[in-house]
């Protein structure tokens, strides 16, 4: 819940839409509303599946987390190419793409739902951290899962397993298009996470979706303060004319 500022007017950097667009006050209005307010406001746009259903936040004390998406890609492994010896490699496509990740980007990894393999360890993702970054999401496991509970970078995956990532993905791709939990996630888009789980914002739709979920929370505190006081649902949820007029009107002396 938030505090009722006007937000009328709302413009994006230089009042324009898409990539330029995204001034900080877009991303700090998504780290005051919900993984639920915002999916109501991509659902009413006619986006139905962009919840990463089935990630969960693997340190409870740390899931807020906004950034824009740094995308890593994942086939299945071959045993004649994915060995240990990969890794000597410093342009090995994991560890380019923890070494790409730009300060308040999010690593979102197209690991296809696959759990029997790590995609991901503690040391890698502690560079992450040391890099700025807002955080990392996979549909894949993760191993060290322990220090993973302490970091403090906000980590979202599907499973955890000690297993190397080279027994079940080969990473291909950087900064592209990926499904992950059967999302569609582009380099770019907007990744928002709480305690519930993540959703993907696409760019061109963050600032608007941000201006509007604020006011969808603060009409939602209004509601739940009716309901609280015994208000019924009919008139009040949704509000008819006469409680969106008080709901306008504010608090005496407002």
């Amino acid at each position: 819940m938030s505090g009722r500022e006007d937000v009328s007017g709302w413009e994006g950097v230089n009042g324009q839409a898409g990539e330029d667009a995204l001034g900080p006050e877009v991303f700090d209005a998504l780290r005051r509303v919900s993984t639920a307010t915002v999916t109501t406001q991509l659902f009413s746009r006619g986006l139905r599946n962009t919840f990463l259903a089935g990630l969960r936040p693997l340190n409870p004390a740390r899931t807020r987390m906004v950034g824009e998406a740094f995308t890593l890609r994942h086939i299945p492994a071959r045993e004649d190419l994915d060995v240990l010896s990969v890794f000597k490699d410093y342009d090995h496509p994991q560890r380019l793409a923890v070494e790409s990740v730009g300060p308040g980007q999010v690593l979102v990894m197209d690991c296809r739902g696959q759990t029997r393999a790590a995609s991901i360890g503690g040391i890698l993702a502690t560079r992450l951290l040391r890099r700025g970054a807002a955080g990392l999401v996979t549909d894949g496991a993760v191993r060290d899962s322990p220090f993973f509970a302490e970091l403090e970078l906000p980590a979202f995956a599907a499973g955890v397993c000690a297993t190397t990532n080279l027994a079940r993905h080969h990473a291909i791709d950087l900064q592209v298009p990926i499904g992950c939990a059967e999302v569609p996630v582009y380099p770019g888009d907007v990744i928002v996470a709480d305690a519930e789980g993540v959703v993907c914002v696409p760019r061109h739709l963050a600032a608007e979706v941000a201006r509007d979920a604020l006011e969808q929370e603060r009409l939602e505190e209004f509601i739940q303060s009716e309901i609280e006081a015994g208000a019924p649902l009919r008139g009040t949820y949704p509000p008819d004319e006469e409680t969106l007029r008080r709901y306008r009107s504010g608090p005496p002396g407002a």
